[in-house]
């Protein structure tokens, strides 16, 4: 008996050692494909440089290398050449500063153009079927919805009172700093982050408040979806994120156990949002994103089901949370390097909302914060805009070409090829 069972032992360490040396095998094969078919890529490329396609500046492992410092790359691309070529394995991605491009793409030529297999591939595990991964009629539909439900009559009405709480809150821990001339790290202050995440309030119709801890399943939603959206960006310059999914190690297990956090948290807060909503009427039961949206699947349930609600919302969500967060941020920034600039936004503030020196309450100065007064504020409106300009929440964007086209500077563009402009590029050089 003893020495069948060690034959057996001995037969199975022999399967799992070949199962081992199959898969290793494999894995290899599969590096050396996509690292040769990229080498023969490349080469084409490279010796072929027609003089009518944008100018050759690299690959995709010049995006790699300075992945940490992005943004700026691109700024040296812009200033190289308006419009530049990078490649990567299996196709080009163009990439642009010229306004002329831009338009084409965007408005001339916007039927040639979509988010392509490439772009959909990759963020589609984190944002589904959602308004930033869809084309034609998915695309359109949620638009429309979108189109009304953040129509700035519909802001005014359910969102204000979020927007001004929120606002009141960082305004008296920053002023009360200033009185004491004591310096503050605005992005780790518990008020700053709140209203970075004000989003949170407005898209699901609660509160996120990341330092007490209260609601640790709220928390964790939040650090997954940092996370997941991290990881999602990155592997536009990793070229063996689907072997690493189809293995799940590395950063792609990280992934997945976040947008498992994610799905699981958002899913449930659709089923309990939809048992509150059954005994709410009004314009309570429209009172946050979600609820509006779960509303409208009542018309059509068999398209807006679950999983597409959680799409849409977790779009809203990456269009508005850290955009937010930013733009304030540079907002505060571009204030304290000139004073004169906040010297007048000040000024026209207190004018409008009619502060006197004698006003101390910030409870008092929130209230007349009115939408009214807002309106006349047009430097302050220039100098958000001024700043939005300089540091877009949107650095880049980009489609894919979906049949070969010409761009407004002669240059030609080949079906496949990725079509990126460069926002905040633009404004560098």
């Amino acid at each position: 008996m003893a020495p069948q069972l060690s034959s057996l032992a001995a037969s199975a360490g022999i399967c799992v050692v070949s199962a081992l040396a199959l898969a290793l095998m494999v894995i290899t094969l599969y590096i050396i494909g996509v690292v040769v078919s990229f080498a023969v890529f490349y080469i084409r490329e490279f010796t072929q440089r027609a003089h009518d396609r944008p100018p050759l500046t690299g690959t995709v492992f010049r995006q790699l290398n300075n992945f940490d410092k992005i943004f700026d790359e691109h700024v040296k691309y812009a200033l190289l050449h308006p419009t530049i070529r990078l490649v990567y394995p299996g196709h080009s991605e163009i990439l642009t500063a010229d306004p002329a491009v831009i338009e084409h793409i965007l408005k001339t030529n916007f039927s040639k153009y979509s988010r392509g297999a490439f772009n959909t591939e990759t963020v589609t595990d984190l944002f589904g079927n959602g308004i930033f991964v869809t084309d034609g009629e998915k695309w359109q539909h949620q638009r429309k919805l979108a189109s009304h439900e953040f129509s700035t009559k519909v802001l005014r009405d359910y969102r204000s009172d979020v927007f001004r709480m929120n606002a009141m809150k960082l305004a008296e821990k920053t002023s009360a700093a200033a009185a004491n001339r004591i310096t503050i790290n605005l992005q780790v202050l518990p008020q700053y982050k709140q209203y970075s995440t004000v989003i949170y309030k407005v898209g699901f119709g609660f509160d996120l408040n990341t330092l007490s801890g209260s609601d640790e399943s709220s928390i964790e939603f939040s650090k997954a979806f940092d996370e997941a959206n991290s990881l999602v960006y990155h592997r536009y310059v990793d070229m063996f994120w689907e072997l690493k999914r189809y293995l799940n190690i590395g950063s792609e297990a990280k992934l997945k156990r976040s947008i498992k956090i994610i799905d699981d948290f958002v899913i449930q807060l659709i089923h309990q949002k939809r048992e509150i909503m059954k005994n709410i009427s009004g314009h309570k039961a429209r009172d946050d994103i979600l609820s509006r949206f779960i509303l409208e699947s009542e018309n059509d349930p068999g398209t807006m089901n679950d999983r597409y609600l959680r799409d849409i919302v977790l779009s809203f969500l990456i269009a508005s949370k850290d955009t937010t967060g930013n733009t304030l941020t540079w907002f505060f920034y571009m204030l304290c390097k000139n004073p004169v600039v906040q010297d007048k936004v000040a000024f026209e503030i207190r004018e409008y909302v009619e502060w006197t020196q004698e006003d101390t309450s910030m409870e008092i100065f929130t209230a007349r914060l009115k939408h009214g007064a807002i309106d006349k504020m047009h430097y302050l409106h220039a100098a958000i805009t001024k700043t939005l300009r300089l540091y877009p929440g949107v650095p880049v964007d980009g489609k894919m070409a979906d049949e070969g086209d010409v761009l407004p500077n002669g240059q030609r563009v080949i079906k496949g090829d990725g079509m990126n402009y460069m926002i905040y590029a633009m404004a560098k050089t």
